[in-house]
């Protein structure tokens, strides 16, 4: 992040434009829409600027910008039009204090002017670091079409409203009386009655939410995927969106966590396999006291909690105590690297069974029925399967399986860093040794990634 997104107050401060051009009066009609006093400066001012300057928009100084004309300027905008003017303008204006912009010259600027969503005073700003305006301006019109023009209305009174707000708790109960405003109970409101109806209406909802008492604590038990966010479900998202509190194992990817709300209460409770781990019964104690405090809470687990994420353990605890909860599912690790290698789980003619299997228990490396996995035509997913490689090689080549079949290990699966790693069992150790693996890895025994993916594979590994 280059820039970094501020709200600047500019109420009866200063901002000085150079320029009195098409390029001026673009800034302009953005500028006029703050309580700012505007100055703009010129030697051929624009028709339309008089105007403005006539209605008592903004002053105007009809010849070249000179020195002690920004000072106790906020901001400055060089909008000339030629280079060297801009330039010049620019080097009086930073000299006297003025944080300063040259239009259409992202790299002489010291601020940007972002592409905005005016719903005064709910203001919603969209920047790309001038690297895809046109980017910008259709996020511009989705915004624009997506938010009811009423929004800035109910936000206003809203605002003259939030001292009344205090009766109620921090956190849960609040939101959900302003969610319940601005979502339901005001735009329904302003249909019916119009602006004046809207106080009246916020007045009967706080009474409606302040009748209701202690609001109860919810756990959603959700499934972050395999770590690419594009691959989160949308109630997964909509989950985030909603936590107060979001307790997460090792393997959740920090941009998954970026989708949470800022305000929420972010706990890291990650288990290591081998390795230091926070018990289960603790991490039950921490998920239902925070449910017990009436909070949402969000258990995010990688992949799907469903499949080796201890679900059964955590939802009896949440049982044992009533506390409702809710079970997202999310895509396995096992299913997005079956697709990132161009293959499928079963196959007709191949294999009509799929063993998803783990590599260690926490008695130590698994044991399976190795006898049915050394058939020919098998195929299993292994998950935390790095460390176990050796003794599940061992198990299968001890029963009979072909040590030609093939082996796919797949680090990091969907994020930037994935890697593949092609071999057969009988090269399994030491090839799995050899690669030094660091991130979370899924194993496949008995599938070998198909000849297009391969190939990319290898190329990307050249490069």
């Amino acid at each position: 992040m280059q820039h970094f997104p501020i709200f600047l107050a500019v109420a009866g401060r200063r901002i000085v434009l150079s320029g009195g051009g098409d390029a001026a009066m673009a800034k302009l009609r953005l500028l006029m829409k703050t309580e700012a006093r505007l100055t703009v400066i010129a030697a051929e001012i624009a028709p339309d600027i008089r105007k403005w300057a006539a209605a008592g928009k903004l002053q105007i100084i009809e010849r070249a910008m000179e020195p002690g004309d920004a000072l106790c300027a906020s901001l400055f905008y060089a909008a000339n039009e030629d280079d060297v003017e801009d330039a010049r303008v620019t080097a009086i204006a930073q000299a006297e204090g003025a944080l300063t912009n040259i239009v259409d010259n992202l790299a002489e600027s010291q601020f940007i002017t972002p592409a905005i969503v005016d719903r005064d005073p709910v203001t919603v700003a969209i920047g790309t670091e001038g690297a895809a305006p046109v980017l910008a301006r259709a996020i511009k019109a989705d915004l624009e079409e997506r938010l009811p023009s009423s929004l800035g209305v109910l936000a206003r009174i809203g605002k003259t409203f939030r001292h009344a707000v205090d009766v109620l708790p921090m956190g849960r109960k609040r939101r959900d009386f302003w969610s319940a405003f601005y979502f339901n109970k005001g735009p329904k409101a302003v249909a019916a009655y119009g602006e004046a109806g809207v106080l009246p209406a916020l007045e009967n909802l706080l009474d409606d939410h302040v009748m209701t008492g202690a609001v109860q604590g919810h756990v959603d038990l959700v499934g972050a995927g395999p770590g690419d966010p594009e691959l989160l479900t949308l109630k997964a998202r909509n989950a985030l969106d909603k936590a107060d509190v979001v307790i997460h194992d090792r393997l959740v990817t920090p941009e998954i966590l970026e989708l949470a709300r800022r305000e929420a209460i972010i706990i890291d409770a990650g288990k290591t396999g081998f390795g230091p781990s926070m018990k289960q019964s603790d991490i039950d104690a921490l998920i239902v006291q925070h449910a017990l405090d009436g909070h949402h809470v969000v258990r995010l687990k990688a992949g799907d909690p469903t499949v080796f994420g201890r679900l059964d353990e955590e939802v009896e605890a949440l049982e044992a105590e009533g506390i409702s909860y809710r079970i997202v599912p999310g895509i396995t690790a096992a299913s997005a690297a079956v697709a990132n290698i161009g293959q499928s789980l079963t196959r007709r003619g191949r294999n009509s069974v799929i063993r998803l299997i783990t590599g260690h228990d926490t008695k130590g490396y698994a044991d399976h029925d190795w006898t049915a996995l050394a058939r020919p035509g098998e195929v299993a997913a292994i998950y935390m399967g790095k460390k176990s490689a050796r003794f599940i090689q061992g198990r299968l080549l001890m029963h009979g399986a072909d040590p030609a079949t093939p082996v796919t290990i797949i680090e990091n699966v969907s994020r930037a860093d994935q890697q593949i790693i092609a071999t057969t069992l009988a090269e399994l150790e030491p090839t799995l040794s050899r690669a030094n693996l660091q991130g979370p890895a899924i194993t496949f025994y008995g599938l070998a990634p198909r000849a297009a993916v391969s190939q990319a594979q290898t190329l990307k590994e050249l490069a």
